[in-house]
């Protein structure tokens, strides 16, 4: 027998099912059974209101199933905050990334979902635990997805195809390092006077400065004040410390981190830094984590769909990023 449960109510040892597309929540299953309170908080976290339940197969008894009269959930809940991280233990590294990796016989398709639900776990666990150790082990499998994304077009297609649209940091961080790769691609080609591994590490670690602001700025419901927006804009210079202190990544490869959100009209932060000023590699991150963002859900404001998202980038923007690699850009969704 199948019961219908509140997200909120779900407890360890309860079997789940989650009845919706494999790419709009963050395991590798969609039928498995709640192993730790982690497991609860990743549903809750995904803005999963309710779940199915098989009663046959669980090792607690589930509650009484949702009420008809039960006031509806808010369609974007804030991200559950605990105070303990949904990752302690184990490996920072997914194991299901290594076997897709050196896997030839899975489809690019399901290839392509493998290693995106593993790179969402890696950065949220790296972002929870941001140790100099942790941040060489991510690096490393970074560099395996990036040479994944250079040699197959087909997975390459996919990933971009399925990229998620919420605004948690680690999802984000996903989305711009894989849009940043993919701009490299099509901006340096075959040239082998880029570290297209490195790059990719600095594109997903982008906004590891965020580690050191306050958490209440990150996850807060609305716009930030003036004083809070302040302290938010000094991420790029915290990320590119953490980084210098943890001896990881070039120098060419920090200024991603460092300069990312400078503008080419001299409008950015944190150097109001202008034009070539700006490395080339921080100006194509610069135009991935702006599609992001409007392209995300915030609890404050509604995702714009990625063509109406491009337009405004074009028509109120443009002095912000360079022309060419703009372009370059838009023709990546054409």
């Amino acid at each position: 027998m199948r019961k219908r449960v509140r997200a909120r109510d779900l407890k360890v040892g309860m079997h789940v099912i989650l009845d919706m597309p494999w790419h709009q929540h963050p395991f590798f299953r969609n039928s498995f059974v709640l192993s730790s309170e982690g497991d609860i908080l990743r549903i809750l976290n995904a803005g999963i209101d309710e779940v199915v339940v098989d009663m046959a197969l669980c090792e607690v008894q589930p509650p009484a199933p949702v009420a008809a009269e039960e006031p509806e959930f808010p369609e974007h809940p804030e991200k559950v905050v605990s105070g303990q991280p949904a990752w302690n233990d184990g490996p920072l590294i997914p194991a299901e990334l290594k076997e897709a990796i050196g896997n030839s016989r899975i489809s690019p398709r399901e290839k392509a979902g493998i290693v995106r639900k593993s790179c969402l776990i890696l950065m949220e666990r790296l972002l929870e635990s941001p140790t100099a150790e942790n941040i060489h082990t991510a690096k490393g499998a970074i560099y395996d997805v990036v040479d994944l994304m250079t040699s197959e077009e087909d997975l390459l297609k996919h990933l971009l195809e399925i990229t998620s649209h919420d605004y948690y940091t680690y999802t984000h961080s996903v989305n711009v390092g894989m849009l940043s790769v993919s701009l490299c691609k099509a901006v340096f080609g075959r040239s082998s006077d880029h570290n297209m591994r490195e790059l990719g590490a600095a594109f997903f670690l982008h906004d590891l400065g965020k580690v050191r602001i306050d958490s209440s700025y990150i996850n807060k419901p609305g716009k930030l004040t003036d004083e809070e927006m302040r302290q938010m804009m000094n991420h790029p210079v915290y990320g590119f410390d953490i980084l210098n202190e943890a001896h990881e990544l070039s120098e060419e490869c920090k200024l991603v981190v460092l300069e990312h959100h400078e503008r080419a009209d001299g409008s950015g932060y944190p150097a109001a830094l202008r034009e070539d000023k700006i490395h080339v590699y921080a100006r194509i991150c610069s135009i991935a984590d702006v599609y992001d963002a409007l392209t995300s859900g915030r609890s404050y404001k509604k995702p714009i769909a990625p063509f109406p998202a491009l337009k405004v980038m074009k028509e109120e923007m443009l002095g912000h990023f360079q022309p060419e690699l703009f372009e370059k850009f838009v023709r990546m969704f054409c």
